[in-house]
Formats: C-alpha cells, sequence, structure tokens
C-alpha cells in the first residue's frame, strides 16, 4: 500500500515552503477488476491499477492547481512548482478560501474485498437470463466490475481524511433486434455493494430489457401535440440535472443568469416535489464524504415541497455572491416518492409520450429546451400503444416542476440515485 498519508503531508510542507497561504491536497489509488462481455460474450477480464493526485495552492488570493498520476519525488516536485507557478500568474480573488475548520476522520464504505468468482458467476447468470427472457435484445457491450480505491485528503487548516471505498458495478449498452429491423441502443446500469442479488434486480436493468425489445418497430407520433411528458427515474434524473445545473449551479448564480437567483426560500415549484442530494442516504452506495474545500458533506434538500431550500453552489461562489454554500458537491439525488401507482398514472394520461432517452442541446438560461425523444412510447386513452420513431420534444424546465400530473410511489434505487417516474403537462411533440 502506497503510503498516501505521507506523500500528502510532504506536498503540504512543500506548498506551503514554496509561499502558499492556503493548501490542499488529494491523492488516490484504485484497482478495477474488470469483465467485458462483447457481442454477446465474453471477451476480457483484466485489472486496472490507477494513481491519481491533485494539489491546490493560494497566494496573496491568487489559486493554482495542478493534477498527476504518479507519486514519486521528481513528478511531484514538479507538480508542486506547476502549482504555484499557476497561482503566481493567476488574478487575485480574496474569494478563494478553505473550510476554516479541520479534524481528522476516516471513512469506510462498501465492500472492499471483490469476490471474483461470484462477480462472474452474477455476470453469467445475466447473460443467460437476457439470452432466455429477452431473445431479441442484443447486448453490445457489457462492462461489469468490482473497483476499490483508497484516498487521502490533507489540507492547511488541519483537515486529514481518510477514506477506504469498494463497489460492485453492472454497466450495459444493448439494442433490440429482428432480422434487420433494430431499435436504438440504449445504456443502463447500477452499482451495488452486495453480491447477494442477481443483477436483473438491479436498478431499472430488468425494465429497461423488456421496453428496448419492444422498440425495434416503431411508428411515427402523427400530428404536433401538447400533451403530458412521462419520465421514468433514469431519463428524469437527467432533466433534474439540467434544472440544478442551470437555475442553481455554481457559473448562473455567479454570473446571474440563474432565474432563480432571488428565489432562496420561495416557491418554485409544485409542492409535490422535494429533492435531495443525500450522499448519506443508505440507498446511496460510496457517498461523498467531504468536499475539496475540506467540509465534510452533510445531506440537504434542494428543493423541499415545492420552495427552494438550497444552491448548488461553492464555497469560492458563495463567498462572491454571499449565497449559502451546499452542504456537499452534488450527487447522490432522491426525490420523494408521490401517492399514485404507475398504472394509475398511465390510466390518466389522454395524451403523452413515455421517454426513455432525451438527446437536446444545453437549455436556454430562462430553461427552453428541445430535443429527440429516443427509446420512446406514446400515450393514448390511458395505454402505452406504439413505440415512436425519433420525434422532436420542447418545452421549459420551470414551467415542468409548476405543471406537475403525478410522481409514482414506486421509485428506481441504481446506487446513484433514488428516483420516481413522474408525468409534466404542457410539452409539445412534434410529429409530421
Amino acid at each position: 500500500m502506497i503510503a498516501l498519508d505521507q506523500i500528502t503531508q510532504d506536498i503540504i510542507e512543500r506548498l506551503r515552503g514554496a509561499g502558499a497561504d492556503k493548501a490542499y491536497c488529494t491523492a488516490a489509488t484504485s484497482v478495477t477488476r474488470e469483465f467485458n462481455v462483447d457481442g454477446g460474450q465474453f471477451s476480457l477480464m483484466r485489472t486496472l491499477f490507477d494513481n491519481s493526485l491533485s494539489l491546490t495552492g493560494i497566494v496573496g488570493g491568487k489559486k493554482g492547481s495542478v493534477g498527476i498520476n504518479k507519486f514519486d519525488d521528481a513528478a511531484v516536485s514538479q507538480a508542486v512548482a506547476d502549482c504555484m507557478a499557476s497561482a503566481n500568474s493567476a488574478e487575485a480573488d480574496a474569494a478563494w478560501d478553505l473550510a476554516p475548520e479541520g479534524g481528522t476522520r476516516t471513512f469506510t464504505q462498501g465492500v472492499l474485498e471483490a469476490d471474483e468468482d461470484r462477480l462472474f458467476d452474477r455476470t453469467a447468470e445475466l447473460m443467460e437470463q437476457i439470452s432466455k427472457r429477452f431473445p431479441k435484445i442484443l447486448v453490445e457491450q457489457m462492462i461489469v466490475s468490482h473497483v476499490r480505491s483508497h484516498s487521502v485528503y490533507r489540507n492547511t487548516n488541519g483537515a486529514f481524511y481518510t477514506k477506504d471505498a469498494g463497489y460492485y458495478n453492472v454497466d450495459l449498452m444493448f439494442s433490440g433486434h429482428d432480422g434487420e429491423a433494430a431499435s436504438s441502443f440504449f445504456g443502463t446500469g447500477a452499482i451495488t455493494d452486495s453480491l447477494d442479488h442477481p443483477f436483473m434486480e438491479l436498478g431499472s436493468i430488468e425494465r429497461d430489457l423488456a421496453d428496448v425489445e419492444k422498440q425495434i418497430y416503431t411508428k411515427s407520433v402523427g400530428e404536433k401535440f401538447t400533451g403530458v411528458l412521462l419520465l421514468p427515474p433514469g431519463c428524469l434524473g437527467s432533466f433534474l440535472g439540467d434544472i440544478a445545473d442551470n437555475f442553481a449551479s455554481d457559473g448562473p448564480v455567479l454570473e446571474g443568469t440563474s432565474i432563480w437567483r432571488d428565489r432562496l426560500g420561495e416557491q418554485v415549484a409544485d409542492r409535490r416535489i422535494t429533492i435531495s442530494f443525500a450522499p448519506g442516504a443508505k440507498e446511496i452506495v460510496c457517498g461523498q464524504s467531504y468536499t475539496g474545500e475540506g467540509f465534510l458533506a452533510e445531506d440537504f434538500d434542494f428543493i423541499r415541497e415545492g420552495k427552494l431550500e438550497s444552491f448548488l453552489v461553492s464555497l469560492y461562489v458563495s463567498n462572491k455572491t454571499g449565497v449559502p454554500r451546499a452542504k456537499n458537491s452534488g450527487g447522490s439525488m432522491i426525490m420523494r416518492p408521490g401517492d399514485r401507482s404507475l398504472q394509475e398514472i398511465i390510466a390518466s394520461i389522454d395524451k403523452g409520450i413515455l421517454v426513455g432517452r432525451f438527446s437536446g442541446g444545453q437549455p436556454g438560461t430562462n430553461g427552453d429546451f428541445s430535443g429527440v425523444a429516443k427509446n420512446s412510447f406514446l400515450i393514448e386513452n390511458g395505454k402505452i400503444t406504439d413505440a415512436v420513431s425519433e420525434t422532436m420534444i420542447s418545452g421549459n424546465l420551470a414551467d415542468m416542476l409548476q405543471n406537475v400530473v403525478a410522481i409514482s410511489r414506486e421509485t428506481v434505487a441504481d446506487g446513484y440515485t433514488v428516483l420516481p417516474w413522474a408525468a409534466f403537462g404542457g410539452i409539445t411533440v412534434s410529429g409530421k
């Protein structure tokens, strides 16, 4: 085991010796044991080793950062010199800072030792289940792995955090085929700290395979209409991520382009919406333990019962704007479930579209979006009918939050997030 604690201590001392007023660094190693499947067949088994080192120095309010993947003395010496050169050439900004208090903490998460035999068996089991239950699915690529990491964080305010984490990861890329006909490709996956359950049961893997097998033959949506957008958990997470990025993250808040900039504590969404960033939740596998600035990560509500409770900003942007900093760096999103079953929601929709995957550009600063709905189904008269060919959908992210039709009781936990299905009205679907 590489002595990362000694490496980080040495780096902090060198940065101080070179003139840094404040500094922090993270050194990490990881080992990945991986099985690859290509075209439905095992193709590769390998073990990957990775090192990473990042260091930041602040001198006279000027900040410089460097990242490398080596730990030898020559590489570290050069990184320290480059970091200080970067800081000295930067513009001074008093907003750069660290968490005011440090301490020593040790974190252990997940499963540290890989059971490679059982991991292989679970992988083979998943391949066999796909072949038997979804014969029209071609697994173009599957990567199943165990990742173990060891990291050490240290800063000049006395923070010294050590973390050991391990998890199993399942990632699939696949499509449906029937002779020459084929669906659009789709990706799904999950992480877990246990091999007690078949991979088919993780996240939304089973439902995603079933849906894609039904998307080989598609029909046009027909005429343009305004209706309901039903988002499964995976696609919902993408939309909520865009909402957070567009209205609450560092850039829009700092630049003043966020339409929520002065709405902290105000109603910005339907009262049924509560969204949290909760790395400490039991459903989250190996969530964040501390931030780069040296704060211990805490769970927090982003939106609670429709009210904006927190922006997602760093200490730097907080110091620049006066907006309270976020209690973690984002990720580990959890949305409170609703009070209706998915089937009840579908039965309530007269005209709409269930979108499994969305491909669009960056939303406008006001939240306007437009893009292509992929892996999708038409909903008519309370029933899911035809798989639809790629079609355009458009709307506004802020308006979506106010136009909630329903949120499902069911949720999907994939190790990264815990999200329900959600339906939103007022979405334009462009047919012929």
